[in-house]
């Protein structure tokens, strides 16, 4: 851990500041605040060029003027002055720096200049440092709060890392409301020098991080991104919102992996094959990050369900259903022993539903402790336990009818005892998720939020929370990851490419693309290149009738809309007729491929499309002339392990058709993840390949075969 660039950074035991004044409206000033006032142990080295003391502290007036090295320098100062600054830090001996200036690439060609200069000095001088244009950090451990928030409350267990300033200062009386406290917190900012993976990677080694929460609008390095995640979420939650994956960010490109190889679709896979779990918003980022953070693992899929509604009940189990959770009916044992605390026409089955019954100590601690010590259930879900915000808006009502006793008076008539409701998810190690509309209002709800108990505003929420602790369970139990080194490039492969590239082509035809595909081992169909009928009779009686004719030309991409496709041709006649047919359509002497006639009614997709940050992405999916209109796809960063491979096939909506199916036998899937395996190399060894597209692959009964396939190149203009 000691070997990540952030370990010192988070942990200085002296910080020197330029750009902390006397001004409470600078924003140098609030940072400086809130080391100070929140607890920080180090010393503290304001630099201030006119004022003899910032906050009590001596102020210096330059950096050599300070009284040692600071192990920790931080810079909120204009632009050109931090440029200067880190430089003098780092004659002095300063090898970190948090740059929260900003006025860098984000602001232009000019903002970028000074940019890269400012990682110049920082290499010159070996300095690590965050930023620039980024919030600082928060250590909760060490009462380091660099941010312009203040913050209050105990260390927590949720690490987070972030590309957004907001989400990681702002945030932090939202959270503290809600009982979720941060570990560390990180903000990058532009990632010239330290970026989220670094961050990732040291939150991933931290004792007292249970789980990390990121915000990514974009990765630079995803092959190390996935490396690291890899590591990590085996052993450690790691939950992600990615923004910026709309259709505004997507690129178009000349084949259907091109076209759908938008951010939102790649980011997807990217999550899954890291082994990292994907929400669409910061309130689930927040709010489930702390459920796995805060609350034991799933041993299982089970839930146990305890409401004092119907409606309730019925939202957590129907959200459980749709989320790979069971909310199975209980034991007969269980059911009696739970009947005996309820109203005759409340239900034990699960959900137990109390129907509005008011002893609490029934709904949040008996009844809940008997579900989990029966060993039926491998997590619980709790609706409606609440007293003091139910008193408080029922008070109004009855103060009259009670002789007018205050508010104070009537709440102190129902005192509770919380030990045991409390300690039930560490007593069992069973995951505890609360629902309630009240707030902290309520004394159960800040009684459960203040012993790390997630509270959540609706059932459903609730809910996906424990979905998120049974994903992070699979993950747990996904099977290793070995990345094999890569083959030897095959010759023939590269020669292809070589020549479509010395006569400035861009697309190998069809003929062309499927003997590189072959010359990796990938299945094709057996066919021939014919330039007039006879040849084209010639070749099918060869091949063997039925077969298909098609043009075959680096000019034409995509055939079944022109007319340049003729399926099922059982006779040389009907060869030759085909023949003709396609010569007039392509309104030239084009080149005819015959080939085998391969049956089959599932036709799958895979490509391979070039995205910065990740390289080579394979794609799969469902195939066909409805490939874009279903878009049902995976996307994985190359190269693919076995576990990857196998994954990318369930991972699709329609992976059932996969297996046997009204008939047709189930595909052969150590096949199909060989072929995606394979996809990969060629890509990482061919990198002129821009973009692959196979499709579609007909299964063949149960053996995929590549029927159609279009390689793009590099521009080479």
């Amino acid at each position: 851990m000691k070997n990540n660039p952030l370990y010192k950074l988070m942990n200085p035991g002296s910080i020197a500041m330029a750009g902390a004044g006397n001004n409470p409206r600078k924003m140098g000033t609030l940072h400086a605040l809130n080391i100070l006032k929140g607890g920080y142990g180090g010393k503290f080295f304001p630099l201030h060029p006119t004022e003899e003391t910032v906050l009590g502290h001596k102020a210096y007036r330059s950096v050599d003027q300070l009284p040692q090295v600071p192990e920790l320098v931080m810079l909120v100062v204009p632009t050109d002055a931090a440029l200067h600054l880190l430089d003098e830090f780092g004659r002095l001996g300063t090898r970190r720096a948090i740059v929260v200036t900003s006025g860098f690439r984000e602001t232009g060609a000019a903002g970028l200049k000074k940019e890269e200069e400012l990682q110049e000095i920082a290499r010159r001088h070996n300095i690590r440092f965050l930023g620039p244009n980024c919030i600082g950090i928060m250590n909760s451990q060490m009462s380091l709060n660099t941010t312009v928030m203040p913050l209050s409350g105990q260390p927590g267990r949720l690490g987070m890392a972030s590309q957004s300033g907001t989400y990681v200062t702002q945030t932090f009386s939202y959270l503290k409301e809600r009982g979720i406290h941060f570990s560390k917190a990180i903000s990058v900012g532009n990632e010239t020098d330290i970026d989220i993976t670094d961050a990732l990677e040291y939150l991933g080694q931290d004792e007292e991080t249970k789980a990390i929460a990121l915000y990514i609008e974009g990765i630079k390095d995803g092959a190390r991104f996935i490396d690291v995640a890899q590591k990590i979420t085996p052993h450690k939650p790691v939950i992600a919102q990615y923004v910026g994956g709309s259709d505004a960010g997507a690129r178009a490109g000349m084949s259907h992996t091109g076209s759908m190889a938008g951010p939102d679709f790649l980011y997807e896979g990217i999550f899954k094959q890291a082994g990292i779990i994907r929400v669409d918003s910061v309130e689930d980022l927040y709010l489930n990050g702390w459920m796995l953070a805060s609350q034991p693992p799933m041993r299982g899929s089970r839930v146990g369900v305890v409401t004092n509604s119907g409606g309730p009940g019925t939202a957590i189990s129907d959200t459980c259903d749709k989320n790979n959770l069971e909310v199975p009916r209980f034991s007969s044992q269980l059911q009696e022993q739970i009947r005996q605390l309820i109203q005759a026409q409340a239900s034990s089955t699960n959900p137990v539903d109390l129907t509005f019954d008011l002893n609490a100590r029934n709904l949040s601690v008996v009844i809940p402790e008997l579900i989990m010590q029966s060993g039926e259930v491998d997590g619980l879900v709790l609706h409606g336990a609440m007293s003091h915000g139910f008193l408080r808006a029922i008070h109004p009502c009855l103060q009259e009818m009670l002789g007018g006793i205050s508010l104070e008076g009537f709440l102190a008539q129902f005192p509770v005892d919380f030990t045991d409701m409390v300690s039930l998810p560490v007593k069992y190690q069973l995951p505890m998720a609360v629902s309630s509309f009240f707030g902290n209002e309520d004394n159960y709800t800040a009684a459960f939020r203040s012993h790390g108990i997630p509270v959540f505003d609706a059932p459903e929420k609730a809910a996906r929370a424990m979905s998120a602790l049974q994903r992070h369970k699979e993950i747990r139990e996904r099977k290793e990851i070995n990345r094999t080194p890569l083959p030897a490039q095959a010759v023939e492969a590269e020669k292809i490419i070589a020549e479509a590239v010395a006569a400035g082509r861009q697309v190998l035809d069809e003929y062309q693309a499927k003997q590189v595909l072959a010359a990796y081992g990938i299945p094709v169909t057996r066919e021939r290149l014919a330039h007039c009928a006879q040849e084209a009779a010639e070749a099918a009686q060869k091949l063997g009738f039925p077969v298909v004719l098609k043009a075959s030309s680096p000019d034409i991409a995509h055939k079944t809309e022109q007319g340049l496709v003729h399926l099922n041709l059982k006779t040389a006649d009907d060869v030759k007729q085909a023949y003709s047919a396609v010569i007039a359509a392509a309104g030239s002497q084009v080149p005819v491929l015959v080939a085998e006639m391969v049956q089959g009614q599932r036709e799958l997709l895979a490509g391979m499309s070039r995205f910065p940050g990740f390289g080579p992405c394979i794609m799969f999916g469902i195939g066909g002339i409805f490939t874009e209109a279903i878009k049902d796809v995976t996307f994985r960063a190359a190269p693919l392990s076995e576990t990857e491979a196998e994954e990318m096939l369930t991972d699709i909506r329609t992976a059932a058709l996969l297996q046997e199916f009204r008939g047709m036998p189930a595909a052969d899937t150590a096949e199909l993840a060989r072929l995606l395996r394979k996809l990969g190399e060629l890509a990482l060894l061919h990198p002129r390949i821009a973009e692959i597209d196979i499709n579609p692959i007909v299964l063949s009964g149960s053996r995929p075969v590549a029927v159609d396939a279009l390689i793009v190149l590099t521009n080479i203009n």
